[in-house]
């Protein structure tokens, strides 16, 4: 079980001396990017990746909400980005897939928390991650939903059942009291955003949400 800090809920203004706080207790950096088109938000683009670069080794894990992913992809690969996932929901997603690769990136697939796991399920063997959103995406600080475990434990279930290697992510809603579930239920990685940078010690947080996790 790995823990992903966000980087939506970090201080924008502050964004290296956050990361340089949580590092010693991450195992890689989840770094939310929005168009505000394909959600109603703005957030970090290629520029700002570039920027983190200089201030980690971490994997810098890139989710990218936008409407038009494969105009970015270079450029999140220039900026230093480790992966990248999109999303099921903008059509079939396998060009996308070539091309991730072609850079030099992990491939990732995310699905929202409307979308059944049907959805996902046929591309399950082209990809590195599956990205279970737990909270509708677009803004960072919004409650659990419990329902999407049942989605990872239908892909916990096929993951394992064709020996894929393929890691399961959740995001949104991660704090102590439902990352015991999240990993019950199948998940290799914990996005946490405000669970981690809401409070005055990142690198506490992280350490109480793994202990948290681990106690299921």
């Amino acid at each position: 079980m790995k823990i992903a800090p966000s980087l939506l809920a970090a201080d924008f203004a502050e964004l290296a001396a956050d990361i340089g706080r949580v590092e010693s207790e991450a195992d890689l950096l989840h770094v939310d990017c929005m168009d505000g088109h394909y959600v109603p938000n703005l957030s970090i683009g290629p520029p700002v990746v570039k920027s983190i670069r200089k201030h980690t080794a971490l994997h810098l894990d890139c989710h990218l909400m936008v409407n038009n992913p494969q105009v970015l992809l270079a450029a999140f690969a220039d900026a230093g980005a480790d992966g990248c996932t999109v999303h099921v929901e903008l059509g079939d997603p396998r060009p996308l897939f070539d091309e991730i690769r072609s850079l030099g990136m992990e491939v990732g697939l995310a699905f929202e928390p409307a979308t059944p796991y049907d959805a996902v399920q046929p591309y399950l063997g082209d990809i590195d991650l599956l990205l279970v959103m737990s909270v509708k995406t677009g803004f960072g600080g919004q409650a659990f939903i419990p329902e999407v475990l049942d989605k990872a434990r239908s892909a916990r279930a096929e993951i394992d059942t064709r020996n894929l290697p393929v890691q399961i992510e959740i995001d949104g809603g991660i704090k102590t009291d439902t990352a015991a579930a999240a990993v019950a239920a199948g998940v290799d990685i914990l996005v946490s955003g405000t669970g981690i940078f809401g409070g005055p010690d990142p690198a506490a947080a992280a350490r109480t949400l793994r202990e948290a996790a681990g106690a299921q």
